[in-house]
């Protein structure tokens, strides 16, 4: 109902594009009438992107999610640039009133409007053109060093590589998971943390386009995110346990490294709830030892591990933000949106993710992979 949602507003939304696209910048109603249907058309395939994967299948919503889902995040730039333009156009809205007629000059106007057409769609198919090569290029390699106090000798230079977010589905596909397979191998980890929603859709349409996460050289652990709920978690996390990666299903496990030891602990994510599988982190930290490391997919769990004294949380969700502006909107809901932070004495560090939800664009963040290494406060 949600997606509906949304797909209603974008249907809405695009009357104003129409207004300032098409009615004020066309002189004949043929052209006027052709600019609509076309406009019609991609409105339609956007919601057709937003409400109809889920219901019609990976396979055919190949079809329309990559039309749908490009036009919506040019359509989400075009209405960006035009509503920056509308106090330019009324600040020379008097340049279209000649002073010795005080009528409106339709050839002035037409320009005027014409000429906001033109800049709003150079911006913004050149921001979604930016943004298509970032998102759909290979991810970033970022390396951070997290000092933690009372670190044991043995764990000192420890790497954990972290992923999240890859999103296999319409537009991401094995291709996809080959390539961040490769990346992880290539930093040669102790260990790699898979922080959630690996997919958008089930196991029989996508269980191919994740196969190869069963090359991954470094033990791996991961959590479920909120994007499993909606595709079938536990048909999902059988398939990953098959693959030989470990569930951390709000339970911990001891890593040795060096002569020392790591909790390594795992919280599924708060949409569980709603599935009878939510988060119990006084549970996933019962009999830890020494420094904790936690795997939650929302940064926003970081607020009750701070509580709980662990050391550092790795989570992935927020996509950076993906969309600028929208990663105020996340700031909003989540204690941090990228990189590293603290939530009182609680490391939390958030991948950007290596996929995208919705647009195959990112704007302003990049896809990571990061390796995190622990080091001595």
């Amino acid at each position: 109902m949600f997606m509906v949602a949304v797909g209603l507003g974008v249907l809405a939304l695009h009357l104003y594009l129409w207004k300032r696209l098409v009615r004020d910048t066309t002189t004949s109603a043929r052209a006027r009438r052709v600019a609509t249907i076309v406009l019609a058309v991609f409105a339609g395939l956007a919601v057709a992107a937003l409400v109809l994967p889920r219901f019609v299948g990976v396979e055919i919503a190949k079809w329309f999610a990559w039309p749908g889902y490009l036009w919506l995040a040019l359509f989400f730039y075009l209405l960006l640039v035009l509503a920056a333009l509308e106090l330019p156009r009324l600040a020379l809205r008097r340049w279209t009133r000649p002073a010795e007629s005080g009528e409106v000059d339709e050839s002035r106007r037409l320009f005027l409007s014409r000429a906001a057409g033109v800049v709003a769609v150079a911006t913004a198919g050149s921001v979604v053109g930016a943004g298509a090569v970032s998102a759909l290029g290979p991810p970033t390699v970022k390396r951070v060093s997290v000092p933690i106090g009372r670190l044991a000798p043995g764990l000192r230079g420890m790497r954990i590589a972290v992923v999240s977010d890859i999103h296999l589905g319409p537009l991401l596909g094995r291709s996809h998971t080959e390539q961040i397979v490769r990346m992880l191998n290539e930093t040669r980890p102790d260990l790699v943390a898979m922080v959630g929603d690996l997919a958008d859709g089930t196991v029989a349409e996508l269980g191919h386009a994740a196969a190869p996460l069963g090359d991954l050289v470094a033990p791996t652990y991961f959590v479920t995110g909120n994007h499993e709920y909606y595709s079938g978690y536990q048909p999902w996390v059988t398939e990953l346990e098959r693959l030989g990666l470990h569930y951390l299903h709000n339970e911990n496990t001891k890593i040795v490294h060096g002569l020392d030891r790591l909790t390594l602990a795992g919280v599924t994510d708060v949409t569980g709830k709603n599935f009878d599988d939510g988060p119990d982190m006084e549970r996933a930290l019962t009999g830890r030892v020494g420094t904790t490391v936690l795997l939650a997919h929302q940064p926003v769990q970081a607020e009750k591990a701070a509580t709980l004294g662990v050391d550092l949380q790795l989570s992935g969700h927020t996509h950076g933000g993906q969309l600028w502006p929208f990663h105020y909107v996340v700031r909003a809901a989540q204690p941090a949106v990228s990189g590293l932070s603290k939530v009182d004495k609680t490391w939390l560090y958030v991948t950007n993710g290596v996929g995208t939800w919705g647009p195959p664009v990112r704007v302003g963040a990049a896809p990571d992979i990061s390796v995190i290494e622990l080091a001595a406060d």
